[in-house]
């Protein structure tokens, strides 16, 4: 019975002090082309920005065209200067809507993933 109450004190005593667990995960900030937009001139890259720094061993980025064809050079990597950004170079693209599915795992080992669309064409605002 002694253990309970020890436990629950050393609890009381954490939450008192301050201390806190951290669960923050990677969050993306930011997408250059955006998430979601269109761009009138095809882009070289795709760029995401996170909210902490990325694992470069463990994070990636791809792009696909419609049809489901992969397009960008396979050469992710973590921005040298500012490791929240992720960058991957892309061939000459034609018109048409592509696909962006990217994996981040922050230095603190925290994984998430996700995919926007961006397209590339004429009707760009």
């Amino acid at each position: 019975m002694q253990r309970p109450a020890i436990s629950a004190v050393a609890s009381l005593a954490l939450l008192l002090s301050g201390v806190t667990a951290a669960f923050a995960h990677g969050e993306l900030k930011r997408a250059v082309p955006p998430a979601g937009g269109t761009v009138a001139t095809a882009p070289s890259e795709v760029a995401v920005t996170f909210n902490e720094p990325l694992e470069t061993a463990f994070s990636s980025v791809v792009v696909r065209d419609s049809a489901g064809k992969q397009i960008d050079k396979a050469d992710t990597h973590i921005d040298k200067d500012d490791r929240t950004i992720m960058r991957v170079s892309l061939q000459p693209l034609p018109p048409g809507t592509y696909t962006v599915k990217w994996r981040a795992v922050t230095v603190d080992t925290h994984h998430t993933e996700g995919t926007f669309k961006f397209k590339v064409g004429e009707d760009a605002k």
